[in-house]
């Protein structure tokens, strides 16, 4: 069984190493995918030593690599390989871009294109999760077969409390 890790950036963005651990733990290969937002929180290499897979973190490649035609439809290849995609943290900006069907990355353009179940983890500030236009795009999401995982309720990174951990 693969599973491609989305994590998109928010303070939550660390936790998702110890997903990695757990979906290793029940045998499961484990392909992380990078939102830009979300290296600026955990480096693409702690996820690399982990999973021991390549971790996607930008369309068409990185660094100076010159992209080429594997790169140019690694999203397909990624898509149909995977069992399921699961989005931790999923941030009201990545819930946002899935809902209006938005392929402005490597990440959104894997969930427009796999066929996979997709599995949602939110995770953000009070506010931002009890926004009319968040609880709009998670209603649009699961209408589509999106599964969401409700954030727990408590003490937020901002320093504020209520659900978005």
């Amino acid at each position: 069984m693969k599973v491609a890790l989305g994590v998109s950036g928010g303070i939550a963005a660390y936790k998702a190493a110890e997903i990695v651990r757990l979906l290793q733990d029940r045998e499961i290969r484990v392909q992380v995918i990078m939102t830009q937002a979300a290296q600026e929180f955990v480096r693409p290499l702690t996820f690399a030593a982990l999973s021991g897979e390549k971790v996607i973190t930008s369309m068409f490649g990185a660094g100076n690599a010159e992209p080429n035609i594997d790169s140019a439809v690694e999203h397909i290849a990624v898509a149909q390989s995977i069992d399921a995609l699961v989005v931790a943290p999923a941030t009201s900006d990545i819930l946002a871009k899935f809902a209006q069907g938005i392929a402005s990355d490597f990440l959104t353009t894997l969930y427009l294109a796999t066929t996979a179940p997709v599995i949602v983890a939110p995770a953000m500030n009070v506010n931002m999760w009890n926004h009319p236009a968040t609880q709009a795009n998670l209603e649009i999401l699961r209408q589509r077969g999106v599964r969401i995982v409700e954030p727990d309720s408590g003490y937020l990174a901002c320093g504020m409390m209520g659900p978005g951990r």
